[in-house]
């Protein structure tokens, strides 16, 4: 593929844009390191390159948007985000489903797939759910899954739907984001290694600008990523309220090496299911190791833990356990916000999109040394065991 360089990517976003600040430079690292890593190792087929390098390139041009109009509104900088409700994962245990479902309360403010990548202006409230960028976020959405139909049943969100805070972090390029889309094992060790809190400094940044238009609220957000750096979300958010879903680690090794072989694959022709079952099955290891090493020195910080069978069985009831969670024995769930999260369920079925199948053997895994190799979080969160992936 055409090598990708940083300094061309940015000269082309600040020629969008009409802008030159791009604030602080700590994305540059990590942009230099995705940009060498997806040169030389993702192996992108044409469609791939044109997609990773627009990609890149709406992302930068969202960041110069962001931070021109911190600039211009000095007010931004004193926009509270008070204790945000955000939920950690694990990978593909029903963090999308339970976001939806917050979303419903009308307290709650989520982060919304459009307006995280095209921040500004921001959205003021008679514009949330009525912007023509709404519709801009629809059609790439639309397009994307004609390519590659699999991706609506396995992950779909709509654009006016709650989002991944990966979105916003993509922009300071410490994101898993760019790990989801192409194969880049380079980056991906970086990613470990690098301290990841200018990326929530920015998130935090891009929510302030995001309520300066007047939609402000309960921020719930929601993202695995969060799971492999939890210092740093805290030392930008030390008030957050961290709710941690748990799911059979067989199913969720299966799932998200599902998810990762059709995201990529639909960039790339080469065959990364080797790559793919060994980095994101230690991808979820590292999650729990550092989650519980979080845990240990923060003993104090809340986390509330939530089965995957207990949301999917009752997931009004499963929301409202988790208020009284954080509100210490308060009245939870108010009577309008139930009958909405209420609605909001029976209207949407689980496969309402399609069903999502994944095959262990397709990956080389095997159901036993995964339930060992997972054995002793298995045995700490009491995780239940499902039934096993084809």
């Amino acid at each position: 593929m055409s090598a990708l360089f940083p300094d061309e990517l940015m000269a082309e976003a600040r020629g969008l844009a009409q802008l030159e600040d791009f604030g602080s430079d700590s994305f540059l690292e990590g942009l230099t390191v995705y940009c060498e890593s997806v040169s030389t190792e993702a192996k992108l087929n044409d469609l791939g390159e044109t997609a990773i390098r627009g990609n890149i390139v709406g992302t930068l041009v969202n960041r110069l948007r962001v931070v021109d109009w911190s600039r211009q509104h000095p007010e931004v900088a004193g926009e509270r985000i008070d204790a945000p409700l955000i939920v950690i994962g694990m990978f593909r245990a029903g963090t999308t489903f339970l976001s939806y479902v917050l979303e419903q309360d009308p307290r709650n403010r989520a982060l919304l797939r459009w307006e995280a990548g095209d921040s500004v202006p921001p959205p003021t409230p008679a514009t949330l759910h009525d912007d023509p960028r709404i519709e801009t976020a629809r059609l790439g959405n639309d397009m994307l899954e004609q390519i590659n139909p699999r991706i609506r049943a396995i992950h779909h969100e709509e654009p006016d739907g709650p989002t991944e805070c990966i979105t916003l972090m993509s922009q300071d390029y410490k994101s898993l984001s760019w790990e989801a889309i192409s194969n880049v094992p380079a980056y991906g060790e970086w990613l470990l290694e690098v301290d990841q809190r200018s990326a929530y400094e920015y998130h935090r940044l891009a929510l302030q600008v995001l309520q300066n238009g007047g939609v402000r609220g309960h921020w719930t957000l929601k993202s695995p990523h969060h799971a492999i750096a939890l210092d740093a979300l805290t030392s930008v958010y030390p008030d957050a309220q961290l709710v941690l879903l748990h799911r059979d680690p067989v199913v969720l090794c299966a799932s998200v090496c599902s998810l990762i072989q059709t995201l990529s694959g639909t960039f790339s022709d080469a065959d990364h299911r080797a790559y793919i079952a060994d980095h994101w099955v230690a991808m979820l290891e590292e999650s729990v190791r550092r989650i519980d090493t979080f845990r240990a020195a923060h003993r104090q910080h809340p986390i509330v833990d939530v089965q995957y069978d207990d949301l999917m069985r009752d997931p009004v009831g499963t929301v409202d356990s988790i208020y009284r969670f954080f509100d210490a024995g308060a009245s939870g769930l108010d009577p309008s916000a139930r009958a909405a999260m209420a609605a909001y369920v029976a209207a949407h079925p689980k496969d309402g999109l399609g069903v999502h199948g994944y095959d262990l053997a397709e990956f080389g895994l095997d159901a036993g040394a995964l339930r060992e190799r997972f054995s002793a979080y298995i045995d700490r969160y009491d995780v239940p065991t499902a039934s096993t992936p084809r």
